[in-house]
């Protein structure tokens, strides 16, 4: 009869216990996201492979061809190709597509625009938070540093448009 009043009250009192520790708050869901990272990667993924294609193609205005392209065909090539959208043909159209972002906000996929002269706008695609890929009118396809000082003193605006 003791050991069965002990066992009662000990299983009472680890239970108290249990009630106890339950009360500490945990919290009901870990952060949020806002993009998952794997979804990051697999447009960083595409982005990479469409330059590797696309690597050292000569500049050329109004091109869209490995025989030459400019930055606006590059940006519509892309993302046609690799993620089945349609975006308009020249800078001055793609800067109205999408919604815009601060450049601290860039990450993969977004379009990046600048001011190179009076009347020209140059456009690429963001691969990470500080390259973008693009076809340079001096050096082709290639991947350029978003904090390269003539691109940092040049840069105009930013894009997201939906993937």
């Amino acid at each position: 009869m003791l050991v069965k009043s002990f066992c009662c009250a000990l299983l009472l009192l680890l239970m108290s216990g249990c009630s106890q520790n339950s009360a500490i708050k945990q919290p009901a869901s870990p952060p949020k996201i806002n993009v998952p990272t794997a979804e990051l990667a697999y447009v960083q993924g595409l982005l990479l492979s469409q330059y590797k294609d696309w690597r050292g193609t000569p500049h050329k205005w109004g091109g869209m061809s490995k025989r030459g392209v400019d930055c606006s065909g590059l940006v519509k090539l892309t993302f046609e190709q690799q993620f089945a959208l349609s975006l308009p043909r020249t800078t001055a159209e793609q800067v109205k597509v999408g919604r815009s972002i601060k450049r601290q906000q860039l990450r993969t996929g977004d379009l990046v625009f600048f001011k190179t002269g009076v009347n020209v706008r140059h456009v690429g695609i963001m691969v990470d938070e500080f390259q973008f890929f693009h076809a340079s009118s001096s050096r082709g396809v290639i991947i350029s540093r978003l904090d390269n000082p003539y691109w940092h003193s040049h840069y105009w605006q930013s894009r997201r448009v939906n993937l």
